[in-house]
């Protein structure tokens, strides 16, 4: 075969490989979009179908009903769209380099999951972060997360390389992603945040970082891909650095928020 030859039926399997991924996608979305709609829906014809003696008094009340209807189609968003990832298996994959130009199937499943959590965080993050909700959706669709955790951000990507231990604050707006896009290469790495972190707000943590136990994060502060922060530290800055070491004794060591810290806000 020659190399014009080979280079046509490369091109060809490509646009065979996104033709499918983009039609894939877009059934299993859509199917995810209406069986999430359908509870809220079935709340809402529910209430439409009550009598009432005044037409104002109706009015009313389904205007009532419409913050619960949404809260409980941004549930069913979340546990379907996490179970059908899980079904599908896309997920990122871990300490991988892909190619953009390739196209192929790995970097096409991690596109298809970074588009379910971005649908999940544009419908229901901006509503339930910083909540029990908005922690159990990080560990149904992939992430590793202990006791007391909360989230309070709408910005954390590719949660199957994730990992969370106890007692974890990521402040409003913090970004963390278990990928990064160098040279039209996209590379991957897990994160860890260890016991007793807080992750000040719009804070960035690149891939393959170790927060260690006790630690914080000072606000808008960036820490470079693979770097292991110390436990029982404050760091800071760009690119982030020690400022300090808290001692065991203190509230940050005993488990709390160092003050400025970068809990829910």
């Amino acid at each position: 075969m020659t190399a014009r030859r080979r280079t046509r039926t490369d091109r060809l399997h490509r646009m065979l490989r996104v033709t499918w991924a983009v039609l894939s996608g877009f059934v299993v979305e859509s199917i995810i979009f209406g069986l999430s709609v359908l509870p809220g829906a079935l709340f809402w014809t529910w209430h439409f179908n009550w009598t009432f003696g005044n037409a104002y008094v109706r009015i009313v009340v389904l205007s009532m009903a419409f913050m619960p209807a949404y809260l409980l189609f941004c549930i069913a968003l979340m546990v379907l769209s996490a179970l059908a990832m899980r079904l599908m298996g896309w997920r990122t994959p871990d300490a991988a380099e892909m190619r953009i130009d390739d196209l192929d199937w790995p970097l096409l499943r991690w596109v298809r999951y970074t588009v379910s959590i971005h649908l999940v965080r544009l419908f229901a993050g901006t509503v339930l972060r910083a909540t029990p909700l908005w922690s159990w959706y990080h560990r149904l669709n992939g992430a590793k997360v202990g006791r007391d955790v909360w989230i309070n951000t709408i910005s954390l990507m590719d949660h199957n390389l994730l990992e969370f231990g106890d007692h974890v604050v990521i402040g409003s707006d913090a970004h963390a992603s278990g990928h990064l896009v160098e040279g039209g290469v996209v590379k991957t790495a897990r994160i860890h945040f260890g016991n007793y972190v807080t992750v000040g707000l719009k804070s960035v943590i690149g891939i393959g970082v170790t927060i260690g136990d006790q630690t914080q994060v000072g606000a808008l502060s960036v820490v470079p891909k693979h770097r292991a922060l110390e436990p029982r530290s404050v760091y800071g800055g760009v690119p982030a650095h020690k400022i300090e070491r808290v001692e065991p004794e203190s509230p940050l060591g005993a488990g709390g928020i160092h003050p400025g810290g970068g809990g829910p806000r």
